[in-house]
């Protein structure tokens, strides 16, 4: 008791034409669907939403660049503050060293005198005892 019977050959064409004709059917409804005012309407609604979409990113990456610019900028006035003050203790720093310097020599120069003196003060009183005979 099989239940397959095998189609003879005018059967299989017969539904193969109804298969290619159902096949156009659908095709030309379809064609029909999408020429109509609906699918026009919401073709032309799809277009709009994509255009304030790419118009939204747009608007965003525009914000985006604003901001990284400013950010930039931001850093970049940030680093040339920096390397002024940094230049600006440099220079203090040198010219304290200097001022140190030359007080340090001031000094030396004071003892050398100091120094000078007193040997002037011991040549003085040598031969002024050497004078009074002693």
């Amino acid at each position: 008791m099989n239940g397959f019977q095998p189609d003879n050959i005018a059967d299989r064409l017969n539904t193969a034409a109804q298969a290619k004709k159902a096949l156009l059917e659908r095709a030309a409804r379809a064609r029909a669907e999408a020429d109509s005012p609906e699918a026009v309407e919401r073709r032309a609604a799809r277009a709009a939403i994509r255009a304030a979409r790419d118009a939204r990113i747009a608007e965003r990456k525009a914000a985006k660049a604003a901001l990284e610019a400013e950010q930039a900028a931001a850093r970049r006035a940030a680093e040339i503050a920096e390397a002024a003050e940094r230049e600006a203790a440099l220079k203090a720093e040198q010219e304290a060293r200097e001022a140190e310097y030359a007080e340090r020599i001031a000094r030396e120069a004071a003892r050398e005198a100091e120094a000078q003196a007193a040997r002037d003060a011991r040549y003085a009183a040598r031969k002024a005892r050497k004078r009074n005979g002693r």
